[in-house]
């Protein structure tokens, strides 16, 4: 790439916590400075995703941008002045807010101004009100989806042209998550290796839906069967009082955070996220698909764009622990049926979800924001 085609991106991101987002935004920056871009990302002080950032090789730097104060505002002018770029890329609401104000503000004053793109991660309801009408109408040049679905919803609900909504779910590379020795990787964890292993990779979030899964586990025909719960959050606490309410103590490993999630997948008979709101494509669910892990999942947000019932992977209910023990039971019983499934996923979704096809997309937004906007 020569020197004039190189962009220059800064990520925003008000977000303090760890999870699917987060990881999304560290991952597409450091690839696309691995191609030859500028990338930078500012995010709140103390944000999990500062402590991270050197980990990916990524440049982050701390702006008062965790809430909506005029102090925030006035750090984000000064850093888009001293360092100019060609796009804003913004995550969560409030860096949403104050990136187009920001852009705005350099505007007025005559001085270079970005292209504002906006990144929507989650299929949670945009309000419809005059001020958020312009924030995605007119301060946001394009503005992206992780899935179809929440595309769809912007376009219906919003009232946004479609021509100006580009759904970009996360990409995953294919190498790091390629399917692995699952007796290597239970030995390596120190686990039992003859019982048949549930796992769920998810932030303790309560929209994540752990706590069905953990009331599905006393349903299970199979009685042996163990949970591994991948990840950390708010819910913690509240889960592991379910878990020793239920008795389940010993067929229950609360992991933590992982920084390297296959250490764990390879080890699970069977994948399970319990979904039941605010998915985009959920990037755990790819990774364990990447990894050739039999599914059982929802219908939540964009899940049904990967998950499809009996083809690549279970789909139950929604909050419904009945449903859940089921499709657990029936991949635990018909292992060569499921294996077939889970490799009709790693097909379906390798050549679609792949790391280079989401930087590819996103180079193509960015340029097209650009242009737009010069124009």
């Amino acid at each position: 790439m020569g020197e004039r085609d190189a962009l220059a991106i800064a990520h925003t991101e008000a977000s303090m916590g760890w999870g699917g987002q987060e990881i999304r935004t560290l991952t597409e920056a450091a690839g696309l400075l691995a191609r030859g871009h500028r990338v930078v990302v500012y995010a709140a002080p103390g944000s999990r995703l500062l402590d991270e950032a050197p980990r990916f090789g990524v440049t982050a730097e701390a702006l008062p941008i965790g809430r909506k104060r005029p102090g925030g505002l006035r750090a984000l002018v000064g850093a888009l002045s001293a360092h100019p770029v060609d796009v804003v890329n913004a995550h969560s609401s409030t860096d949403a807010w104050l990136a187009a104000l920001a852009c705005r503000w350099l505007r007025v004053t005559g001085r270079p101004a970005p292209a504002l793109v906006r990144t929507r991660h989650v299929s949670i309801p945009v309000p419809n009100d005059p001020a958020t009408r312009w924030l995605y109408r007119r301060a946001t040049v394009r503005v992206v989806t992780t899935g179809d679905a929440l595309r769809d919803q912007l376009v219906r609900d919003n009232g946004l042209d479609p021509a100006r909504v580009d759904s970009v779910p996360t990409g995953i590379d294919a190498q790091a998550y390629a399917p692995r020795s699952r007796q290597a990787a239970r030995d390596a964890l120190g686990i039992d290796a003859s019982a048949p292993w549930i796992g769920v990779v998810a932030t303790l979030r309560s929209w994540k839906g752990h706590r069905f899964l953990i009331e599905a586990l006393p349903r299970l025909a199979h009685r042996d069967a163990r949970l591994a719960i991948v990840g950390d959050g708010p819910q913690r606490s509240a889960l592991e009082a379910q878990v020793d309410a239920l008795g389940l103590r010993d067929r229950v490993i609360f992991a933590g955070q992982q920084t390297e999630v296959m250490r764990w997948l390879p080890a699970f008979d069977v994948f399970v996220l319990p979904s039941y709101a605010n998915e985009g494509v959920p990037q755990a669910l790819l990774q364990a698909m990447f990894a050739g892990i039999p599914c059982v999942t929802t219908d939540a947000g964009a899940i049904p764009e990967i998950a499809r019932d009996g083809e690549t992977a279970r789909v139950v209910a929604r909050e419904d622990p009945a449903a859940l023990a089921a499709g657990i039971d029936a991949v635990l019983d018909n292992r060569a049926g499921a294996e077939a499934m889970a490799q009709r996923a790693r097909a379906f979704v390798g050549p679609r979800y792949g790391l280079a096809t989401m930087l590819d997309r996103m180079e193509n937004v960015f340029r097209r924001a650009i242009a737009e906007r010069a124009g």
